[in-house]
């Protein structure tokens, strides 16, 4: 039985917490949030403690540390968990620096505990069904892919979200999503170089498009949106031999669609639906399991400071107006 310590109870949190609560293999032992009523509204009879140090000193047991806070506070609550040898899960985007993320790495592998680090996106069957197509060469080689994520913009404690500086808005904190898919897909980005409303006084909106060069050649459009009423995702993966598609919003999320060769016939389309199990409760299963098993994630700390690094590039890139060559 793994012994899990939460720390935060907001949208991300309350989403782990759930999960956690619906395996057979874990407890939930403690809850670290500053609005107490936050953790206790979730009804799961979990222990509710002011700070990580109270909790951490009254818990006879944790073994993982769980980490859903702001990201400007992801470092020092990683490293405190590794400090306490515990293994850490800590919602992405790893930290809002790179150098903070490489330090983070460094000092868990120091201390001899696993740091995972929440890319859920890997663990949506849409997204998966997707890359496994590619990579069976069902569409042929991928020469141009579109992504959009969108919604309102988020509301959370102390409004951390609009101040840019902790948050690295819409690129860092969402369609990180969509640069982690896209490596994971086809392979490492050589250049970068976006748009976006950044610092053009529109109050609690944003928008970004973030155009990536691979190495293989492949070029990916990433548009993301803090200006749409309700949330949705978007992908289309154009080969030589076909097309997959996805939206969220449609009642047949995902369709592959092979270009028939030379004879006028129209295209076959072969959709796919979700499975009934939350993908959040598919990654923190996947995390547990390479605790007992010792095996390699599915997603890496090293993935995630890749993700990292784009991401920042692309705020380089709107900060400058120029391309950003990644090394």
């Amino acid at each position: 039985m793994h012994h899990v310590l939460l720390l935060g109870a907001g949208t991300m949190g309350s989403v782990h917490a759930r999960s956690y609560a619906a395996m057979e293999n874990v407890t939930l032992v403690g809850i670290v949030e500053v609005r107490k009523e936050k953790a206790e509204e979730l009804g799961l009879g979990v222990p509710v403690f002011g700070s990580y140090e109270e909790a951490m000193a009254s818990l006879p047991r944790v073994d993982i540390v769980d980490v859903c806070l702001p990201t400007y506070m992801h470092k020092t609550y990683v490293k405190k968990a590794a400090n306490d040898g515990k293994h850490v899960i800590c919602e992405k985007p790893l930290a809002r620096h790179l150098a903070d993320a490489r330090e983070m790495i460094d000092y868990c592998k120091e201390k001899n505990v696993k740091l995972f680090v929440g890319h859920v996106l890997r663990f949506f069957p849409e997204y998966e069904k997707s890359r496994a197509l590619v990579h069976k060469g069902e569409i042929g080689d991928v020469a141009v892919a579109r992504t959009f994520r969108g919604g309102i913009f988020p509301t959370a404690w102390n409004d951390w979200y609009a101040d840019h500086q902790n948050s690295g808005g819409l690129v860092l904190d969402m369609i990180i999503h969509d640069f982690d898919f896209l490596r994971w897909s086809f392979g490492d980005v050589e250049r970068v170089y976006a748009k976006s409303l950044l610092g053009r006084g529109f109050a609690r909106m944003d928008y970004a498009l973030v155009t990536l060069r691979f190495k293989s050649g492949m070029i990916a459009h990433v548009e993301g949106s803090w200006a749409h009423e309700g949330f949705a995702m978007k992908m289309e993966l154009a080969g030589k031999s076909g097309i997959i598609n996805y939206d969220s919003s449609q009642e047949k999320p995902l369709i592959a669609v092979s270009r028939a060769k030379q004879q006028g016939v129209g295209g076959v389309a072969v959709p796919e639906s979700p499975l009934n199990e939350n993908p959040y409760f598919r990654e923190l299963k996947h995390f547990i399991h390479c605790i007992e098993t010792g095996g390699d994630s599915l997603v890496t700390a090293e993935d995630a400071y890749k993700a990292m690094e784009i991401a920042l590039a692309a705020i380089k890139s709107i900060e400058t107006g120029e391309v950003v060559t990644l090394s």
